[in-house]
């Protein structure tokens, strides 16, 4: 077989799993054909040719399962901790496996490049096996007693079935930051995909095969779905990630059952250069930060702050970089692919026009590319003499844009920096020691990048604060997250509690007036 045959039979492959996947969801451990009306074309961004169909759940369809899940976790919960890993480290293997095909997959349904496409399925798989092992490490731990002779312990019970809404930039990579830490702690899981990646999303989550039916299912559809499934009493958990307003709607929902959430709701980073920082190695930094999956990142570098003294020879050297991305096919040799779906192009165009209209400089890209063809490309854009007070700084762009600002020095940097309603992550390059351990001290965000952007840990938590949303994934943070505390305190020989029982001690009643 010559290469172009093996790349021909990955095509027909990949395409045939599009058709097979179309219009079904994966309920009770088995492929149900969707009984739904609302039907949805699944189209390839860079070509804007169909690639399949999706159906929304029917309310029916989400109540089994509800059912079936509710099942499924009565029983794994109940597995021990050695054999939930060795399934789950099963699982990690299967993603790694089918991670040509499911890559393939990815970069047809939502066009990023085939190398994102496929490091995600390493990642996902990483943070499979990481939740595999941490899970059994620590489920509990023994406190010292406050009586002697008693014993005093905690432990650690399953939410129960989480609900998990994923977004189109990350499917697969927060699909098992959620599902593996969940399923680990003993939960059951539902997953609602984005509208923009549910049949790769179908395809991945064969990974899981090895797992009890109905502990894993995925529902497909848009925004009712998801409401019912944050609205039933008998889901015990939702993560969502996604944008502030549907993230607050979910919260309230929540917050009125007393349900447990997980809320991500994207983020504005801000990314600071100071004039000690090698700026070539900034200025790359920033390129990779501000377009890497075309800007569709939550924790995307999308507001630099740049010291004044260095702020020229940053642009000149950012714009240079920035005219080095290539923009095409995620099947291609390219860096950037296209915006997942159109209204993503005319909501990310209309940004940038705005922009225009506020004044701000276009230093190179701010349009489509010239040979862009049917599929939804934009041009990677530098903005420069940028003021703060522009839109296209103060609110999230989810685009491959860099609006470049000057700073006097760090201070106004910072204050810069926290001038915003998102907290999720932030950059600072600099080799002033000082001035880094005044960015981690100063900086609200939760997460703080030290020459070093966009670099995450599966043992380190992911998460903000303000309106970029509450509670932790990843590292023993995000494992907590899926489970309840308990507290246990254990008297082995059931004796009289005379120290504080009935009747109180008439030593220690009040004395009275006037006899002290």
């Amino acid at each position: 077989m010559t290469a172009a045959d093996a790349r021909l039979g990955d095509f027909v492959t990949a395409l045939t799993a599009f058709s097979q996947l179309s219009a079904h969801h994966l309920i009770g451990g088995r492929l149900i054909p969707a009984a739904g009306s609302t039907r949805r074309d699944v189209i390839d961004p860079a070509t804007v040719e169909r690639l399949g169909e999706i159906v929304d759940a029917t309310a029916a369809e989400v109540t089994e399962a509800i059912e079936i899940a509710n099942g499924a976790q009565k029983r794994w919960r109940k597995t021990n901790y050695h054999q939930r890993s060795e399934l789950l480290h099963q699982a990690a293997q299967a993603m790694r496996q089918a991670r040509p095909l499911v890559a393939e997959m990815l970069t047809r349904e939502m066009g990023k490049p085939y190398k994102e496409s496929a490091d995600e399925v390493v990642w996902s798989a990483t943070a499979t096996d990481y939740y595999a092992e941490v899970a059994r490490h620590e489920a509990g731990r023994v406190l010292g007693p406050v009586i002697d002779g008693q014993f005093n312990f905690t432990s650690k019970d399953p939410l129960g079935v989480v609900v998990i809404i994923l977004p189109f930039n990350y499917p697969l990579c927060l699909l098992c930051w959620q599902a593996a830490a969940a399923l680990a702690c003993g939960n059951a899981v539902i997953i609602k995909p984005s509208e923009l990646t549910s049949l790769t999303t179908l395809k991945f989550v064969e990974a899981f095969a090895g797992l009890p039916a109905g502990l894993l299912q995925v529902v497909v559809g848009g925004g009712p779905v998801g409401q019912q499934l944050v609205a039933h009493p008998d889901t015990h958990m939702v993560a969502f990630t996604g944008g502030i307003e549907t993230g607050r709607s979910v919260a309230q929902t929540c917050a009125g059952l007393y349900k447990r959430t997980l809320i991500e709701t994207s983020g504005n980073d801000p990314f600071i250069v100071m004039p000690s920082a090698p700026i070539d190695v900034a200025a790359r930094g920033a390129a990779f930060g501000a377009y890497l999956n075309c800007g569709q990142v939550c924790a995307a570098a999308e507001r630099f702050y740049v010291h004044t003294r260095v702020y020229d020879e940053f642009v000149e050297r950012l714009v240079g970089y920035t005219r080095q991305v290539r923009v095409g096919n995620g099947l291609g040799r390219v860096d950037m692919g296209p915006l997942a779906a159109e209204r993503e192009l005319e909501r990310y165009l209309g940004k940038l026009e705005r922009a225009r209209q506020q004044g701000v400089a276009v230093a190179c890209g701010g349009g489509r590319p010239s040979d862009a063809g049917a599929g939804w490309f934009v041009e990677p854009t530098v903005l420069k003499d940028v003021s703060p007070e522009a839109d296209i700084v103060n609110g999230e762009s989810f685009g491959p844009v860099a609006p470049v600002c000057r700073v006097a020095d760090l201070d106004e940097a910072i204050v810069r920096a926290n001038d915003s309603r998102y907290a999720l992550g932030s950059t600072i390059y600099t080799t002033d020691l000082a001035e880094a351990f005044r960015a981690v001290e100063e900086i609200e965000a939760g997460m703080v990048w030290i020459n070093a952007p966009l670099l995450d840990n599966d043992a380190g938590p992911f998460g903000g604060r303000k309106q970029s949303g509450m509670g932790r994934q990843l590292g023993a943070e995000g494992l907590d997250t899926f489970r309840h505390t308990k507290f246990t305190m254990i008297d082995p020989t059931a004796k009289p509690h005379d120290f504080w029982w009935f009747p109180y001690d008439d030593a220690e009643s009040f004395p009275g007036r006037g006899k002290r």
